[in-house]
């Protein structure tokens, strides 16, 4: 049985509709994030799970027990917020306790708890501080602290990282892993950022108008997106238009023919291939190689980007690696060339 399970989950908000109908199931001590764009429904999901608003139709059930009408305060989970929502009046450690003390667990054991709590997130003698004279980092953990303390079989988190620096957010995610494994704990996290998903999670779902339009583990939906919107959503995929024909795909925007490695599914009309998969092949000729101009080149790093017109007038981004020598310039004609698996036949 699954930890959690939501069946048929509708939400509206006036005339927008939140949830869809939508299904989803988390195992127990599962990391699971969720992705999407604003307004795909990601928070108001979190937001039901937690009771914290009602659904319109549809059942949230936590090991196959019906929480609807379960206030938040008495569901066996915890809910971690983008703001932290720390009481600014009460220090690091009565932050901590505050769950516990609500729940009657006595004092010495509180105690205990909170300074385990603390060890935890690496904030030992920080509990007679004040949030104001903490850093965020600082008080993301101690949000993180606060939401463990209970040890909740369920934690769900709401953009955790958002407020952190690039170089903080990206130690505190792979903390926030090694944390999710030590306590055993489920996680379920919103996140707008693709590769903060892609690298924490067990299994990424992709939300689109309030429905999970694609479930799987990062790999998997990364290199075989099932639509338009997850090619170009997630790592932003060229989408290729065009026909099934034989064994291939034609493409008028390449004026050339993509050939996938297996058959096609009946009625293709898209195609995606992500950058990093394409390659300057100079004399390349035949299916999966096509002939464009560079109209632009940017570096990034450890690759460069390219802006490749194809001959016939589809734009493609192409992933250059450093390693293979400087980029060709703009206005330069270039042969490139993909291999079969890269070719990903797209629904919707």
């Amino acid at each position: 049985m699954p930890l959690l399970s939501l069946r048929g989950l509708s939400k509206r908000f006036g005339q927008t509709l939140a949830l869809d109908r939508l299904d989803l199931d988390v195992a127990a001590g599962e990391f699971l994030t969720l992705l999407g764009g604003s307004g795909s429904g990601k928070s108001t999901l979190l937001r039901v799970v937690a009771g914290f608003e009602a659904a319109d139709a549809g059942a949230v059930l936590l090991e196959g027990r019906d929480l609807s009408g379960v206030p938040p305060h008495a569901r066996p989970l915890n809910m971690m917020f983008q703001s932290y929502a720390l009481f600014p009046h009460l220090n690091v450690a009565a932050n901590i306790a505050y769950g516990l003390k609500r729940d009657g667990v006595p004092r010495a054991e509180r105690a205990g708890r909170v300074e385990q709590a603390l060890a935890m997130v690496g904030l030992e003698g920080f509990g007679g501080r004040l949030p104001h004279r903490l850093s965020g980092g600082q008080r993301q953990r101690v949000a993180l602290a606060r939401a463990l303390v209970k040890r909740p079989r369920l934690l769900l988190l709401d953009e955790p990282l958002g407020a952190l620096d690039a170089n903080l957010r990206e130690r505190t995610g792979f903390e926030l892993r090694a944390l999710q494994r030590e306590t055993g704990a489920a996680f379920i996290m919103v996140t707008h950022d693709q590769q903060e998903a892609l690298a924490l999670a067990d299994r990424v779902a992709v939300l689109e108008h309030g429905r999970v339009v694609q479930l799987g583990a990062p790999r998997a939906v990364y290199d075989r997106p099932a639509t338009r919107f997850v090619a170009q959503f997630l790592g932003t995929a060229n989408v290729l238009e065009g026909r099934a024909a034989g064994e291939g795909f034609d493409c008028p925007g390449l004026a050339a023919t993509l050939r996938p490695e297996g058959a096609l599914p009946p009625g293709t009309t898209a195609c995606a291939l992500r950058p990093e998969r394409i390659a300057l092949r100079p004399g390349a000729q035949g299916p999966n190689s096509a002939g464009g101009v560079v109209e632009e080149v940017a570096f990034r790093g450890d690759d460069s980007l390219l802006l490749v017109r194809a001959e016939g007038g589809a734009l493609l981004r192409v992933g250059h690696a450093e390693e293979d020598g400087p980029p060709p310039p703009r206005g330069s004609a270039v042969r490139l060339g993909w291999e079969a698996a890269s070719v990903v036949p797209l629904a919707g």
